[in-house]
């Protein structure tokens, strides 16, 4: 028996590196799952036994949210884990970060995951093992110079997550967070310069542990978050960064 057998998740961001680790895993344990993105290849993640289900659309609009939701309702019968892992990255400081830029930014990763979790937690409440997890940044915890925004929406997260965590723990929904360093992404890469070695490097050496993360240690500890393992924490903001905000 999986993990998750019977259980039925919904992934944003699907078609990402972290993205497609955390739809990995869970799916290799048992799990049902909605998986969206903006991109059209999140189509690929779809498998032959019909246990992944894809939907294409802007993380940020409710009507994305909604047809993810009524997806998993209609092809699963309901909805036991969310996990809302899109966003957007911005490496500019305030000054030179345009009202475009702000707003773009502030759309995606903060606004995303209040469509999800509105629409999700209605059939969320009617299941037994009711999981949300957001993802979040060291970037939420401690100010980091050239983020601007970025910092703001990931700041965001980390009170969006608690606030619904206190919210709706008497309803069983858990809702909890982790806030990665560095993982080595096409999200955290194309941050970079075109030769990215002694960036990379110079990043590597800012974490205690030496070097940068990989997309299957997030994924890890998300899974870990929605599953029965960690079913006493809420409100929990969980680094998983080498380090880095221990300095």
């Amino acid at each position: 028996m999986g993990e998750f057998d019977g259980r039925v998740a919904l992934v944003t961001g699907a078609a990402g590196g972290i993205g497609r680790e955390i739809v990995r895993s869970l799916y290799e344990r048992g799990a049902s799952l909605v998986v969206e993105d903006i991109q059209p290849s999140v189509s690929d993640l779809e498998t032959d036994d019909g246990r992944i289900v894809a939907v294409v659309g802007d993380v940020s609009q409710a009507s994305t949210a909604d047809a993810a939701v009524a997806a998993a309702v209609e092809h699963f019968g309901g909805l036991d884990i969310l996990v809302n892992n899109a966003g957007r990255f911005l490496g500019k400081d305030i000054l030179e970060t345009t009202d475009e830029e702000w707003d773009t930014l502030m759309t995606v990763n903060v606004r995303g995951m209040f469509v999800h979790s509105r629409a999700a937690l209605p059939p969320l409440f009617e299941s037994e093992a009711a999981a949300i997890v957001n993802l979040g940044s060291v970037s939420g915890l401690v100010g980091i110079p050239m983020q601007g925004a970025y910092c703001v929406t990931k700041g965001a997260v980390t009170q969006l997550t608690r606030q619904m965590a206190v919210t709706y723990a008497p309803r069983g929904v858990r809702v909890n967070a982790v806030a990665p360093g560095a993982i080595e992404t096409s999200f955290f890469m194309d941050s970079l310069p075109p030769d990215p070695t002694e960036a990379l490097a110079e990043i590597g050496a800012s974490h205690p542990l030496g070097r940068n993360g990989q997309p299957d240690e997030v994924a890890e500890v998300i899974v870990f978050l929605a599953s029965d393992r960690a079913k006493y924490m809420t409100g929990s903001i969980v680094s998983v960064d080498g380090g880095f905000t221990a300095q």
